[in-house]
């Protein structure tokens, strides 16, 4: 009622103001009838835009310590004035991800895994201390280490550790050397590359970024290692929550391009390797991203959509989670709706050492502020958290608070 309400208001107050610049007598008028109009303009975006992030978390030792020294989480987010809308906030995103330049990492590691499928690692910062930590960063669900390029330089530029990305299999330039495939990613796989990746760098504490659908795959994994995961913390960046229901509830528009982006990446691409798969026709006939995804179990491996969301869908364990996570949404995300955050609410009650921060504004995996040079914001959350916890981990405190009630 309050929202319709103030809706109700900003309309009539809108209203009002255009009909005073058309027919306001002479330019003094106009003038203030358009000084009303910014007014009304900057009244919307201090009520329904620049507001500090809604926290969910458990009460313990960690998590107030933690938010102590985290001060992003603790004030307002100012989005970007003239871009705080969620399409604007996404065509900021993709404008500025088209002119990043190509990365150039240190190395990269292929592995070929024991089913004859083929992953890799991609290095920067390798010239680093061996005791300074490592960003283990999953990408987007048709990411890999070139897409997410930008957030890898930033990351660096904040924290100065070293980065490495998990490429799934399939994606990039990797070829699909066995015909299996999943766009959540398989923990299987990425148990492989995180113990290589805890062999490479043995002194280095390591801290898990996923984005997007990489959350997704970061969250399912900590599920099930629950305290045996060598990563120290995580953090999920736009997450769907359960994938059954998230990928029937996308925004229109977003479906259709990323419906089309899903049979390109995946299908057309490895069709060779995947067209005598179950339902890979009915893949390719798919009207809508939640239909792609039920019938996926056959080129993912399963022998159901049952099978495929009991292995896939993190949600199934993600109460099993035993080392601190923070996850980040804004309710305005046409990808990762906000209906899907607030069914998971309750999850931070049960998550020993979970904050999950939520904005009003911010779009998918956007976040953008300053008028100028936007910037992420979630960049200096993500960055600030992480130094939290190794600032605490370091202190030699982490596990007996992370388990305080």
């Amino acid at each position: 009622m309050g929202r319709w309400c103030y809706r109700v208001c900003v309309g009539a107050v809108a209203l009002a103001a255009a009909a005073g610049v058309v027919a306001a007598p002479g330019p003094g008028g106009r003038v203030c009838a358009a000084a009303l109009g910014l007014t009304l303009f900057l009244a919307h975006y201090l009520v329904t835009a620049a507001r500090r992030p809604t926290l969910y978390y458990r009460p313990s030792s960690l998590n107030e310590r933690v938010l102590a020294v985290c001060p992003a989480l603790r004030r307002r987010y100012w989005p970007t004035i003239w871009a705080f809308n969620r399409h604007l906030q996404i065509a900021v995103l993709v404008r500025k991800s088209a002119l990043e330049p190509t990365a150039v990492y240190d190395e990269v590691n292929i592995m070929e895994l024991d089913d004859g499928g083929t992953v890799s690692l991609a290095w920067i910062g390798m010239s680093s201390p061996s005791t300074r930590p490592t960003l283990v960063v999953l990408p987007t669900i048709c990411g890999d280490a070139q897409t997410v390029r930008g957030f890898v330089r930033r990351m660096r530029a904040r924290l100065g550790w070293r980065v490495v990305v998990c490429n799934r299999r399939g994606h990039g330039d990797l070829p699909l050397t066995a015909p299996r495939i999943n766009t959540m990613g398989s923990t299987d796989d990425l148990r492989v590359q995180i113990r290589r990746i805890a062999e490479r760098v043995p002194a280095s504490p390591l801290y898990g970024v996923g984005l997007s659908a990489g959350s997704g795959l970061l969250v399912r994994y900590l599920g099930e290692e629950r305290a045996a995961t060598p990563l120290v913390a995580g953090v999920a960046y736009c997450p769907g929550y359960d994938i059954s229901r998230a990928f029937h509830r996308l925004h229109p528009a977003y479906d259709r391009h990323l419906r089309r982006q899903l049979k390109a990446y995946f299908l057309e691409r490895h069709r060779n390797v995947l067209e005598q798969s179950p339902k890979f026709h009915e893949m390719l006939n798919a009207g809508s991203v939640g239909e792609f995804h039920d019938r996926s179990w056959g080129v993912a491996g399963f022998t159901s959509t049952a099978e495929y969301y009991a292995h896939s869908n993190p949600m199934v364990v993600a109460h099993e989670i035993r080392v601190p996570i923070l996850i980040v949404n804004a309710a305005d995300d046409p990808v990762c709706v906000g209906e899907n955050v607030r069914e998971h609410c309750h999850l931070m009650e049960e998550l020993p050492a979970g904050i999950l921060a939520v904005t009003d504004r911010g779009s998918h995996c956007a976040f953008f502020e300053g008028a100028r040079l936007p910037t992420p914001w979630s960049d200096r959350v993500i960055a600030e958290y992480v130094r939290a916890i190794a600032s605490v981990s370091e202190g030699g405190a982490l596990h007996g608070d992370a388990t305080d009630a």
